[in-house]
């Protein structure tokens, strides 16, 4: 008899939001593969639990599917857990659950707190329709090419964002989708010191770029792009009568990027076309 693969989601804070089934499904389960024992073997302690602890990050996950895999031949029920929310979604577990699928092993899951949902649900930039994105790319490619796609997206799109990137997240964010978006940044969500600010990219740079040390997991609900498209001839206008003026070219198209729905850097680079300069020369 092939084993089972019970995906747990966890509370992303709030250790009330723990489920009744969550509790009977580690208690039942022979193992629980956690991302961080540490943090699982303090929640599983709250609770009273005593289960075997086995580690599953990205760092181990190869080697930890040999292991899951002999479990479940055996016939056990593992339960897979990550420090908060669901598995597999922007952490490790994926990997397991096709692993259980080759073996023939079931695989069930107990739903619960999500980041996501919890975010696009306080937004109210709307929910029948919207783009998951995790985490931005690291690469600068990928990354443009991304946010390029949030750009022209017209569903709202739900990040997840580190505080050591958050910064850096939310500038290259007004710089290629919009400074004038409106945005809505979770912080904290469930928890004692839960934040929920609402702007535009733009000011949500401005905020963020001040705060030397933020602090928690971050959650950013982008709006969808306006239905028209943006006028390009006319923010290419403005920039023209504030370049006369005697505003910088780059000045003049932060000014008209964050009064409308441009990407500063697509604006700019029509700016200097127009203007018949390389962007390189």
């Amino acid at each position: 008899m092939k084993g089972t693969l019970i995906m747990c989601a966890t509370p992303i804070g709030n250790l009330e939001d723990v489920s009744q089934r969550l509790r009977s499904t580690l208690e039942a389960a022979d193992v629980v593969f956690a991302e961080d024992t540490r943090r699982t073997g303090k929640l599983m302690e709250r609770l009273g639990i005593r289960v075997e602890l086995r580690s599953f990050f990205v760092g181990n996950e190869q080697q930890r599917l040999g292991e899951l895999r002999e479990r479940l031949r055996r016939g056990e029920t593992v339960a897979l857990v990550s420090d908060a929310g669901m598995p597999a979604v922007s952490d490790p577990g994926v990997g397991a659950v096709r692993l259980a699928n080759e073996v023939g092993a079931t695989v069930s899951v107990v739903p619960g707190p999500s980041a996501v949902t919890s975010a696009l649900a306080v937004s109210g930039l709307g929910g029948d329709r919207f783009v998951f994105e995790g985490f931005l790319p690291r690469g600068a490619g990928e990354r443009v090419r991304r946010m390029e796609a949030i750009a022209a997206d017209d569903r709202p799109t739900v990040l997840f964002s580190p505080p050591t990137r958050v910064a850096q997240d939310l500038a290259e964010l007004a710089d290629h989708v919009g400074a004038g978006r409106p945005v809505v940044v979770a912080r904290e969500l469930t928890k004692l010191h839960e934040e929920v600010w609402r702007g535009t990219l733009g000011d949500a740079a401005r905020h963020w770029a001040t705060d030397v040390q933020p602090r928690g997991e971050f959650t950013l609900v982008i709006a969808p792009a306006a239905h028209e498209a943006p006028d390009m001839a006319g923010a290419l206008a403005s920039v023209d009568e504030r370049v006369a003026a005697g505003v910088r070219l780059s000045e003049a198209v932060r000014q008209v990027a964050e009064a409308t729905d441009v990407s500063r850097r697509i604006l700019y680079e029509a700016a200097l076309e127009a203007r018949g300069i390389r962007e390189d020369g």
